[in-house]
């Protein structure tokens, strides 16, 4: 079964780029069965989906996010990463990683999540 961890500083600054890795196990990034995919969950908010990357390395990402974020992959480590620039105190949330199945290129639902990793910010 696919398992995946996210790690991270837990403090970023204001108007600091926050970096985030997903290391994937029991399986590899490179699998045409899942896209892979970042979420975050503000406090006392919903979850927001930020944005994927494809087994061939193609990124999709959340329109509202879109100009602030870049997801990449080292497929020698089996990692991805989310990068968000310029970040303010309203991007305080909990980060997840987590496998989107894909079947025949449609996307069926999450599979496996990280356990997830806070990250505030603040000067």
């Amino acid at each position: 079964q696919v398992q995946l961890q996210e790690s991270g500083p837990g403090l970023v600054k204001p108007s600091q780029t926050l970096s985030l890795t997903c290391t994937v196990s029991g399986g590899s990034i490179t699998t045409n069965d899942y896209y892979w995919t970042w979420i975050r969950q503000p406090p006392g908010k919903g979850l927001e989906w930020m944005g994927a990357i494809t087994t061939s390395g193609s990124t999709y990402y959340n329109p509202s996010l879109r100009r602030r974020t870049s997801i990449s992959r080292d497929t020698s480590k089996n990692q991805f990463t989310l990068q968000l620039t310029a970040v303010t105190p309203e991007d305080t949330a909990v980060y997840y990683c987590a496998s989107l199945v894909i079947i025949g290129a449609i996307p069926l639902g999450f599979g496996s999540w990280g356990q997830g990793t806070q990250v505030t910010v603040s000067s």
